[in-house]
């Protein structure tokens, strides 16, 4: 069946709204900040992670004919399929993501108006309120949510392009100077600040969501699925990819008049109130609230079911309340804290998802082998855990565990980009065309063999 276009952006803009949070609003302000005159290189990474690898998670997806992650991600092992599929689960639910959507409303719409002194109480009480909210429509998922997100993700997008317009035809102020990272190496810290979107990682969830959309319009083929999953995701990410930049660029403006904040939440608010008053922070902060309440909604209800089919003695509404209350506890540890101590989690867990898509598109080349998939992500892992660690360590301000050390030198002498966080990458590679190699080689034999 052939689709218009007006079809393919009804799917792209389903597919946006989805990965459309207002978490995503804070990175690309504090990368603006921080980036200064270095924006455009940080800016160009940063889209790489943050736009590019959703895009390609959702085509994986949709070419691997995988009925979910974790029936893609069992072709490594079962297990690892159950390990891996759970700890992306509670990373973009409970763990980080849906935590961020209560302390992201109160950072940009309560703070602003709240005593220093207060600041705490405030959030705990916001919270409170935010996640009872959750868990009340989370154990009776209705339309409503929908049809209130279907509206509120509109709403949201043109408020912040009437921001952003406005914050580029009239500037805050000037461009200042990088700090840190991004004075030298200003694409790579982009490349990684891209992680903490999730947005690749939830792509490997809402894959199946799009897929199916597709499938109800009457699309039946793989060949025309895919086609069409490739138009609609470019779609979607088109208008990621714009906002970003328009976000980034309002935050490299802001340091001047505003200074640099710890997280890039201050700097959307900052923005409402310097162009448009208390009338623009206030509209800002109900639309970003009820977003991201609707978001919550959702992150709760997708893991209560992942897990209800993990264990299903364990009833959806126990499951509900659980992660309600879990994201409730994790949200009062602040923003900043939630973003500080992701990042470990992320630099483990990126490589893995991303060697995932790799695999899934050389698949047809190798057979499917599970050789090559095991072979695979096994290196990747032993170097992407290191990663993680080593975050770990310089989260907390302690210096690596003894019996790093000695890895850690092996990794730093004879990785490539491993100082860049990218060194699971080329010894990925080289284990797909060895093993792949292999895997054909025996295919070939084996198949030469029944002939004779």
């Amino acid at each position: 069946m052939k689709l218009t276009f007006s079809s393919y952006a009804a799917v792209g803009v389903m597919l946006f709204a989805l990965f459309f949070g207002a978490g995503n609003l804070i990175f690309p302000a504090g990368l603006g900040q921080n980036a200064g005159t270095s924006l455009w290189p940080a800016v160009i990474g940063f889209l790489i992670t943050g736009v590019g690898l959703p895009l390609l998670g959702i085509i994986a997806m949709s070419f691997s004919g995988s009925r979910n992650l974790q029936d893609l991600s069992s072709r490594v092992h079962p297990v690892y399929a159950v390990f891996f599929t759970s700890l992306l689960y509670l990373t973009i639910g409970p763990f980080f993501a849906s935590p961020r959507t209560g302390t992201v409303a109160y950072e940009i719409g309560i703070s602003p108006f709240i005593n220093e002194s207060s600041q705490q109480m405030g959030l705990f009480i916001f919270t409170l309120l935010f996640f009872a909210i959750v868990l009340l429509f989370s154990l009776n998922p209705a339309k409503l949510v929908d049809n209130v997100g279907k509206v509120l993700a509109p709403g949201l997008v043109v408020l912040i392009l009437v921001l952003l317009v406005t914050a580029i035809v009239n500037p805050i102020g000037a461009m200042e100077a990088p700090q840190e990272a991004y004075t030298s190496g200003a694409f790579v810290t982009g490349f990684l600040e891209g992680y903490n979107t999730m947005d690749a990682l939830a792509s490997l969830v809402f894959g199946i969501i799009v897929i199916n959309a597709i499938r109800a319009m009457g699309v039946t083929s793989k060949t025309d699925i895919l086609k069409t999953t490739v138009k609609a995701g470019s779609i979607a990410v088109l208008l990621l990819g714009a906002i970003y930049v328009g976000i980034a660029y309002m935050g490299a403006t802001s340091t001047q008049v505003f200074g640099v904040f710890e997280t890039g939440g201050p700097v959307l608010s900052g923005a409402a109130s310097h162009y448009f008053g208390t009338f623009g922070s206030v509209l800002l902060a109900i639309a970003i609230t009820l977003a991201c309440l609707t978001t919550a909604i959702g992150l709760t209800t997708a893991n209560a079911e992942y897990f209800h089919t993990l264990f299903p003695n364990i009833s959806y509404k126990t499951l509900v309340v659980f992660f309600a209350t879990l994201t409730f506890v994790i949200a009062n540890f602040g923003l900043a804290n939630i973003i500080t101590y992701s990042v470990p989690v992320l630099m483990f867990l990126y490589p893995l998802a991303i060697v995932l898509m790799i695999l899934t598109f050389l698949s047809p080349l190798f057979n499917h082998a599970r050789t090559v998939y095991g072979s695979t992500i096994a290196v990747t892992f032993l170097i992407s855990i290191f990663d993680g660690l080593k975050s770990l360590c310089n989260s907390l301000g302690i210096e690596y565990y003894s019996w790093m050390q000695p890895v850690i030198n092996i990794y730093e002498q004879s990785l490539p980009l491993y100082g860049q966080g990218l060194g699971w990458l080329l010894p990925a590679v080289a284990v797909i065309v060895v093993t792949g190699f292999i895997s054909h080689f025996q295919k070939n034999e084996t198949a030469a063999a029944h002939v004779s």
